[in-house]
């Protein structure tokens, strides 16, 4: 059984090409969802559509940005799909993962999406890497800072360190790890005390 899939953008738009496309195709039953950009994959149809199908079915569409905009997230949801036993088609770019053809295609969309992950990764790694060398933080501010952490240092010789940790209003661990990482610095502690 054939089971298909529309989505459109904007409430504006129609679906009447698409559906009309997927009952010439052959689909017995069509999921939709109106007013939700492709970018996002959980959309209701979508997931409606997720839990009705069963293994021996295929879900077509009338072409593969209806089903999402991110190669990544095609990628995923096809890679389900197979492992549940249900085919995938797309209409307009001829793609059908029933075929041997088809699913060389697939697998060549998947490794592309494995390489831009990649890539993303290192370019990612490439701007954190500058940033440091450049002298700049990079992550979350610290919850407390290094001048904080020489009072607290200094406090913990009359007082529990939960009870400095919650003058300064943060955990004890926080302060625990804090103080670790400046100890680490070379004579810095020293110097204050």
């Amino acid at each position: 059984m054939k089971v298909g899939y529309a989505r459109v953008s904007t409430d504006d738009q129609r679906l009447d090409l698409q559906l009309a496309a997927l009952q010439a195709a052959g689909c017995k039953r069509v999921f939709e969802d109106h007013g939700i950009s492709g970018t996002r994959m959980n959309r209701p149809g979508l997931s409606s559509m997720m839990r009705a199908l069963r293994p021996g079915q295929t879900l077509v569409v009338w072409r593969l940005d209806r089903l999402g905009r991110s190669l990544n997230g095609l990628v995923q949801l096809i890679d389900e799909l197979g492992r549940r036993g249900v085919e995938f088609q797309s209409l307009t770019e001829e793609l059908n993962t029933s075929s041997p053809g088809g699913r060389l295609i697939f697998h060549i969309m998947a490794a592309l999406a494995e390489f831009e992950r990649a890539l993303i990764s290192e370019r990612t790694k490439a701007g954190m890497l500058s940033a440091q060398l450049q002298g700049r933080h990079v992550g979350r501010p610290p919850s407390i800072s290094d001048q904080d952490v020489l009072k607290a240092n200094t406090d913990l010789q009359k007082e529990s360190l939960k009870a400095v940790a919650e003058r300064h209003g943060v955990s004890p661990r926080t302060l625990q790890r804090r103080l670790q990482k400046l100890r680490q610095t070379p004579g810095l502690l020293n110097a204050t005390s």
